[in-house]
């Protein structure tokens, strides 16, 4: 699966910009988004910026990706609430268990 970020433009270069993301600055191409400028917040996949984004979408998805890891982390140290329920056994695995 791909999956765009969007990445806040803190300077720009000729068609290149430094983008920075929880204080981790690279560069990206802003070959397909001429129209971007320093502040912009850009949606980037593969080294590329791909479209502008306004401000309170770009804030919004990365709660999100923010939410997502949170969540990971919570199901790798076990410490998740919520929790998956094994299906209830049917009879014949009840039957098929007991005749073990």
């Amino acid at each position: 699966m791909c999956l765009a970020v969007p990445l806040q433009i803190k300077r720009i270069d000729g068609d290149m910009a430094d983008v920075e993301l929880g204080g981790v600055l690279r560069q990206v191409s802003l070959v397909l988004t001429p129209e971007a400028r320093e502040g912009d917040y850009v949606l980037v996949h593969t080294g590329f910026a791909i479209s502008v984004l306004d401000e309170d979408e770009a804030r919004e998805t990365l709660a999100l990706f923010a939410e997502l890891e949170e969540a990971g982390r919570a199901i790798d140290a076990g410490s998740t609430d919520e929790r998956v329920e094994s299906p209830p056994e049917s009879p014949g695995d009840q039957a098929e268990r007991i005749d073990r």
